[in-house]
């Protein structure tokens, strides 16, 4: 049976899985499931369309499910879905969609730190970590694996690519691709995000294969089409090489850091 305070507000509609603590002020709307293995803290909000997978955890005053803040939106139903092994600490807030039965996603072993914001019909990733007073706009994707460190800023439309490092401060205004790390403002290529892919026991040799392939793209001063071009002739074949190659053709070549004649398609 749920562990649920006497202090707790829970909807006799809500549906929480059988080990679920709720701790005093904590506070359950309707139309809310939470499965097992789920730790709610005192004076967190589980809002309407808060659909939170297995051995989630919520920090105070965090607010799951918030309406969204977009004047398209018209009151309709929608949803925040969450996998499975989250940490959301304190004064999180993430929004639903402005879309009827759309969603705003994240998605498992993730750590969002406290006071960050992830705005409507966004999309976290596994195993990401969000930094404090991270703000993420609408329509935004976060690769797996990938860090934003403390005040960072996504604007809307964005994608950060998978094992992607955004350094503390960064305004991220265009597409990041994988394996990156990014830096200053305006943003710019730090590098390539080698430490994590150490951790993450990838070869050297394909660490070394990315860097070249970045090379090419912020480093040579021609254009991203000539730079994929090199990319394919001049760096062997692999998962690594193609994932940029995929995502950088996949944006138009719109990407974050670059002189703007180059994010024009080609």
């Amino acid at each position: 049976m749920a562990k649920i305070s006497n202090l707790a507000f829970v909807h006799p509609e809500a549906r929480l899985a059988e080990d679920v603590i709720v701790d005093a002020f904590a506070y359950i709307d309707r139309n809310v499931e939470i499965g097992e293995g789920c730790h709610i803290h005192p004076h967190a909000s589980i809002l309407s369309g808060a659909r939170i997978g297995k051995n989630n955890e919520i920090f105070e005053n965090a607010i799951i499910s918030a309406t969204p803040q977009d004047f398209r939106w018209k009151g309709e139903d929608s949803f925040v879905v969450i996998g499975e092994n989250n940490k959301i600490r304190e004064q999180v807030i993430i929004n639903r969609s402005i879309e009827p039965d759309g969603k705003t996603s994240i998605g498992n072993n993730s750590f969002i730190m406290a006071q960050s914001h992830i705005g409507h019909d966004s999309s976290i990733g596994n195993y990401c970590v969000i930094g404090n007073a991270v703000k993420i706009a609408g329509n935004v994707k976060i690769g797996n694996y990938s860090i934003l460190s403390s005040n960072a800023l996504v604007h809307e439309k964005c994608e950060v690519g998978d094992w992607v490092l955004i350094k503390g401060g960064c305004r991220v205004n265009g597409h990041v691709p994988p394996y990156a790390v990014m830096a200053h403002n305006p943003i710019s290529y730090f590098g390539v995000n080698a430490y994590v892919l150490k951790k993450a026991k990838k070869d050297e040799r394909i660490i070394d294969d990315i860097a070249k392939c970045y090379r090419h793209v912020y480093q040579t001063g021609t254009s991203v089409f000539n730079a994929l071009r090199r990319i394919k002739e001049d760096v062997d074949q692999s998962k690594e090489r193609d994932d940029v190659i995929m995502f950088i053709e996949g944006h138009n070549l719109s990407l974050a850091a670059l002189p703007l004649n180059d994010r024009e398609d080609y």
